[in-house]
C-alpha cells in the first residue's frame, strides 16, 4: 500500500495563522488573567516573560525545526520523526504521548468549546440575560453540564446536542485537509478573533465609572489593580512556577501539534521568523487583549475584594458565570455576552482542530489511509472517547484527563524534544537546520538556552510538578469517596489509549521502508 501524497501549506501566512491558532485558545481569555492578578500584577510579567524567552521561544524553534525535518522524511507525528533522527526504537514507544497527549486534551476540550457555543446561543436569544437577572448564573452553569438536575435542565442533553454539532464542524474542517481546511479557517478565524477581543476590550475600556457611587471602580483603577506590580511575589517560588505553566500551556507547547504541522513544509521553508511570528500573534492576544478584558471588568462592577475572590474560583465560573453577570450589568449586554462567547468558541475551534491533526497524519504516514478513511476512524473513535468526560464530569472524570493529559505528559514530551534535538540529534545539526531558510538571523545565545538552559528549566518544572501534584493525585487526597470509582476509571482509559498506540507503533515498525521497498 502506498501512502497518499503529503499536503503543504498553501501560503506562509496560512501556516502562521494555523500555528497561532493552535496556541491561542480558551486559556488565553481565561487562565492568563487571573494568574496575572493573583501573580502580583505587572510583577508576574518578570518571571512570565523570562519563561518566554528561556523557555517558550527555544522550545517553539525545536518543535518546528524537527517538524520540519519529520516532513522530509514523510512523516509527521512524533513517534517516525524521533525514530528517523535518532534510529532508536525504544524512543519511538517513549514519544508516543505526542499523539496520545492532543487526543486526551481533545476529548475533554471539545465538550468545554460546547458551551462556548451554546452560550453564545443563550446570549443571543436572551436566556442568559434573564437568568444574570435572577443572579443564578452557577446553577444554570451546573445543570447545562448535567452537574446538577434544576428548574434549568434537568439533563445534560441540551449540552450533548451542543456537542455533537461542535464536533461535526471540527471533523468538517479537518476533512477538508491541511491547506482547504485546517488553513483557511484559521485565515479567517484568526483575524475574526481579534477584531471581536479588540471590539470587547474597547467597550471595557470606554465604561469610564459606571456606578457615580463608586467612584474608585473605574477603568483607570481596574488597570492599575491587574498591573500594579507587587515585587514581593518574585520571591514565592509558586509565582515563577506559574508563569513558566503558563507559557508552556498557552503556546501549545509538548503536545505535538506543532510538530505536526510543521511536517507540512517544504524544505527550505522558513522556520525561525514564522516560528516567532506565532509566537508573537500568541502573546499579543493573550497579554494586550485577554489581560484587558476579564479582570479589569471584574473590578469595573465589582471593587477589588470581590474581584480577587473571583479570580480564585476557576477558568469555568469565571467564563460561564462572571463574564456573563458583568453583560449582563452593561448596555447592550446580550449583544457583547455573544461576542464573548463567539470569541471563545473561535478561540477554542482553532485549538481543537490543531488536536486532531496528529493522529490523523499518523493513520495517513504510516498506514497510507486516505483522508476520507482516516478522518472517519478519528471521528468515530473521538466521538465515543468523549462520553465519558460528558457523562462522569460530575465524577471528576475531566480533571483526571487534565491532569495526566494537560500537565504531566507535556512536560515529560517537551522534555524529551529538548534533549533529542540538543543532545541526541546534537546542537550543531540542530541548530544547522533550525537556521536553513531563515529570513532573520537568529542570536547565537538561543544555541546556549536550547542545549542547556531549556532542559535544565524543564527538569525543575518536571521535580517541582510531581513534588507538588504527582503523589497526592495519584493518592487521590481529598477526593471525595463516590469519585475514585471514576478516577481509576479515567486512569483506565488512559492506558487503554496508551496500550492502543503502543500496539500501532509496534506494527508499523519498518513499515516506510517496506513501502519504499
Amino acid at each position: 500500500m502506498s501512502s497518499p501524497k503529503r499536503e503543504h501549506w498553501g501560503s506562509k501566512l496560512g501556516v502562521i495563522l494555523a500555528v497561532a491558532g493552535s496556541a491561542v485558545g480558551l486559556g488565553n481569555f481565561l487562565r492568563f488573567p487571573t494568574q496575572a492578578a493573583l501573580g502580583g500584577g505587572g510583577a508576574f510579567m518578570i518571571p512570565y516573560f523570562v519563561s518566554f524567552l528561556l523557555l517558550g521561544i527555544p522550545l517553539m524553534w525545536v518543535e518546528w525545526s524537527l517538524g520540519r525535518k519529520g516532513g522530509e522524511y514523510g512523516h509527521g507525528t512524533a513517534p517516525a520523526i524521533l525514530y528517523k533522527i535518532t534510529g532508536s526504537r525504544f524512543i519511538k514507544y517513549f514519544a508516543s504521548i505526542g499523539i496520545i497527549i492532543p487526543l486526551l486534551i481533545l476529548f475533554y476540550y471539545a465538550f468545554i468549546e460546547s458551551w462556548s457555543l451554546a452560550y453564545a446561543f443563550f446570549s443571543i436569544s436572551g436566556t442568559l440575560a434573564d437568568v444574570a437577572g435572577k443572579n443564578e448564573l452557577a446553577q444554570f452553569l451546573q445543570g447545562y453540564q448535567g452537574v446538577v438536575s434544576n428548574g434549568y435542565f434537568d439533563s445534560v442533553w441540551v449540552a450533548y446536542g451542543f456537542f455533537v454539532v461542535t464536533i461535526i464542524i471540527n471533523f468538517y474542517f479537518i476533512y477538508k485537509g491541511v491547506a482547504s481546511g485546517i488553513e483557511k479557517l484559521s485565515k479567517i478565524a484568526m483575524p475574526l478573533l481579534v477584531i471581536i477581543a479588540i471590539l470587547l476590550v474597547g467597550r471595557i475600556l470606554t465604561l469610564g465609572t459606571p456606578d457615580p457611587l463608586k467612584p474608585d471602580q473605574s477603568v483607570a483603577n481596574a488597570l492599575n489593580f491587574v498591573w500594579t506590580p507587587d515585587f514581593t511575589v518574585l520571591l514565592n517560588s509558586k509565582v515563577w512556577l506559574s508563569a513558566a505553566g503558563q507559557i508552556f500551556f498557552t503556546l501549545s507547547l509538548g503536545m505535538g501539534v506543532i510538530m505536526t504541522y510543521a511536517s507540512y513544509l517544504k524544505k527550505n521553508d522558513d522556520i525561525a521568523l514564522s516560528g516567532l511570528t506565532a509566537s508573537a500573534t500568541n502573546e499579543f492576544c493573550e497579554v494586550i487583549l485577554g489581560g484587558s478584558l476579564i479582570i479589569p471588568a471584574a473590578f469595573i462592577f465589582f471593587g477589588s475584594a470581590e474581584t480577587v475572590r473571583i479570580a480564585t474560583t476557576g477558568a469555568f465560573n469565571i467564563g460561564f458565570v462572571t463574564m456573563p453577570n458583568i453583560f449582563a450589568n452593561m448596555p447592550g449586554g446580550p449583544f457583547f455576552a455573544f461576542l464573548w462567547f463567539m470569541l471563545l468558541f473561535i478561540a477554542g475551534i482553532t485549538s481543537s482542530v490543531s488536536m486532531i491533526q496528529p493522529a490523523v497524519a499518523f493513520l495517513e504516514d504510516e498506514f497510507g489511509f486516505s483522508r476520507k478513511k482516516t478522518v472517519m476512524i478519528m471521528f468515530i473513535f473521538s466521538f465515543l472517547a468523549c462520553q465519558p468526560v460528558i457523562f462522569f464530569m460530575k465524577y471528576g472524570f475531566l480533571d483526571e484527563l487534565d491532569f495526566w493529559g494537560g500537565t504531566v505528559f507535556l512536560t515529560i514530551f517537551a522534555t524529551l524534544e529538548i534533549v533529542v534535538f540538543g543532545w541526541i540529534y546534537g546542537i550543531d545539526k540542530g541548530w544547522k537546520d533550525l537556521n536553513e531558510g531563515a529570513e532573520i538571523k537568529i542570536p547565537s545565545i538561543f544555541r546556549f538556552i536550547i542545549k542547556y538552559v531549556s532542559p535544565l528549566f524543564l527538569f525543575i518544572l518536571l521535580g517541582v510538578w510531581t513534588y507538588q501534584m504527582f503523589i497526592p493525585t495519584i493518592m487521590m487526597k481529598g477526593v471525595p469517596d463516590e469519585n475514585k470509582p471514576y478516577i481509576w476509571g479515567a486512569r483506565i482509559f488512559i492506558l487503554l489509549i496508551i496500550g492502543i498506540m503502543m500496539y500501532l507503533i509496534k506494527i508499523t515498525t519498518g513499515r516506510k521502508e517496506e513501502v519504499k521497498q
